[in-house]
C-alpha cells in the first residue's frame, strides 16, 4: 500500500509518523511555542531528527471554541514555513480547510493537504483535483470548531464517519483524483463524545473495510484527558498508547506532537509484529 503525493509515493508497509508544527499563537497542545518563521522551522527540524515521516504545518487553530482565522493572517503565518519546509527533503502536508491557502502551498512544491473539513469547502475539491499528484487526507467533522463540542454527534458515529469521507472521495475521484492520492481520518475529537470516539478506534476495521488508509490524530486529545485526568501537557504517554492502538488496529499513519516517543514505541510493536509474521511463515516440525 502507498500514499502517493507530490514529490513522493510513501510506502506504508510500515506505520508512518506525521509530526505536528502549529506556525499559530493560539495551538491547545503548545501555546504558540512555535508561531514565527525561525522557531516552526527549528521545530521542523527537531521533528525530523527525532524520526518524523511527514510534517503537517498548520496556520489556524482548530480546538473547540476557536474563532476562525482570516485568509491573509493564515498565508502570513503559513507560507514562509511551508516554503522552507519542503527543503527538507520529507514530504510536507498543509493542515487547512481554504482553498486558497491549499492552492498557495501547492504551487511552494508541498505534498499533501490536510483538510479537517474534508474539501467541503467552496473551491477546496477544485483546488486538489487541479493537482496532478497531490495526496490529500479527508478528515471526518461534525460541526465546525467554534461548536462542534457545544453539539455533538447523535447515535452511531462509524456510518455517518464513513458515509461523509466516502462521498468526498467519490466526488474526488469522479474528477480525476486516483484512489492512491487518498487518505481517510476519522476526526478523533471534532464533534464527537468520548465513548464515539473511542467507538471509532474499536471498529477502525470498518473504515479500512472501503479500501484507503488511514490517518489516526490521537495526539493529545481532550477525550485521553477525560479518561485519564490529565493536563493537556501531561498527555504523552496516552497519545503514544492510542497512537499504538490505532496502528495495531490498522491505522498507517499517526498524526503526533511526541514524535520521539511514538518513533520508539513503534519499534518496540514493529519488533514483535516482525517476530509474529515470522512464527507464521515458519513451517511446523
Amino acid at each position: 500500500m502507498h500514499w502517493q503525493t507530490t514529490r513522493y509515493r510513501i510506502d506504508l508497509s510500515r506505520p508512518r509518523v506525521m509530526g505536528i508544527v502549529n506556525a499559530t499563537p493560539d495551538s491547545f497542545s503548545d501555546g504558540g511555542r512555535y508561531h514565527g518563521l525561525h522557531a516552526a522551522l527549528h521545530h521542523c527540524e527537531r521533528l525530523l531528527a527525532e524520526g518524523a515521516d511527514i510534517l503537517d504545518i498548520g496556520g489556524e487553530s482548530s480546538r473547540p471554541g476557536t474563532p476562525p482565522v482570516g485568509l491573509e493572517e493564515e498565508l502570513k503565518r503559513v507560507l514562509p514555513v511551508l516554503e522552507g519546509a519542503v527543503r527538507l527533503g520529507v514530504p510536507v502536508s498543509v493542515d487547512t480547510y481554504k482553498a486558497e491557502v491549499m492552492r498557495r502551498a501547492l504551487e511552494l512544491g508541498v505534498d499533501i493537504v490536510n483538510d479537517i473539513a474534508a474539501l467541503r469547502q467552496r473551491g477546496a475539491l477544485d483546488a486538489v483535483a487541479a493537482h496532478p499528484a497531490c495526496g490529500v487526507c479527508l478528515m471526518h467533522m461534525h460541526g465546525e470548531p467554534r461548536t462542534m463540542q457545544q453539539a455533538t454527534m447523535a447515535g452511531d458515529p462509524v456510518p455517518q464517519v464513513v458515509e461523509l469521507l466516502r462521498a468526498q472521495s467519490r466526488a474526488l475521484q469522479d474528477r480525476g483524483v486516483a484512489a492512491e492520492r487518498i487518505v481517510w481520518d476519522p476526526g478523533i475529537g471534532f464533534g464527537k463524545t468520548v465513548e464515539q470516539n473511542f467507538a471509532l478506534l474499536a471498529r477502525q476495521d470498518e473504515l479500512l473495510a472501503h479500501g484507503h488508509p488511514l490517518l489516526a490524530g490521537w495526539s493529545r486529545k481532550s477525550s485521553l484527558g477525560r479518561i485519564t485526568g490529565l493536563p493537556v501537557n501531561e498527555r504523552m504517554i496516552p497519545s503514544v498508547a492510542a497512537a499504538l492502538l490505532a496502528v495495531e488496529r490498522g491505522a498507517r499513519i499517526v498524526r503526533v506532537h511526541d514524535v520521539r516517543e511514538t518513533v520508539a514505541a513503534l519499534d518496540v510493536w514493529a519488533a514483535m509484529d516482525s517476530e509474529q509474521q515470522g512464527r507464521e511463515g515458519r513451517p511446523t516440525t
